[in-house]
């Protein structure tokens, strides 16, 4: 059995200076990423609803909000952004228009459990 090699000692200054990186934020965000690719495609449905979830994460509902709006716009057919733009605007404490987005979702799905989903919600709410 061979023994293990060493590893060099000049290997480990770059080690720590990629982790420091890392670490220092140098790499970039999801957010980012996400805007990147907004930036080169600005249809791209899912990197909108990535970046809206993303600003969900983040705390930042007022800008998730505006996402899955530009989204809703671009393809009024994908579902999953009628339920979270709808949860998005719950806890902005927007309810008529989180009611909208359920009313609207319902009908514009054909998936049956996105349907379900997004009238259990609405149902939480009341009319």
């Amino acid at each position: 059995m061979r023994p293990l090699a060493r590893v060099q000692p000049s290997y480990w200054p770059k080690v720590r200076a990629c982790h420091a990186g890392i670490l220092s934020g140098l790499e970039p965000s999801r957010i980012e990423i996400f805007q990147q690719m907004l930036a080169q495609n600005p249809s791209h449905t899912f990197a909108r609803y990535g970046l809206a979830m993303e600003y969900v994460k983040s705390g930042d509902l007022a800008r998730a909000a505006d996402e899955f709006d530009a989204l809703l716009k671009a393809d009024p057919s994908y579902s999953a952004a009628y339920f979270h733009g709808g949860q998005t605007l719950e806890k902005l404490g927007r309810l008529d228009e989180a009611r909208g987005y359920y009313r609207r979702g319902i009908v514009a799905t054909r998936d049956a459990h996105a349907r379900s989903e997004l009238q259990a919600a609405l149902d939480i709410l009341g009319d």
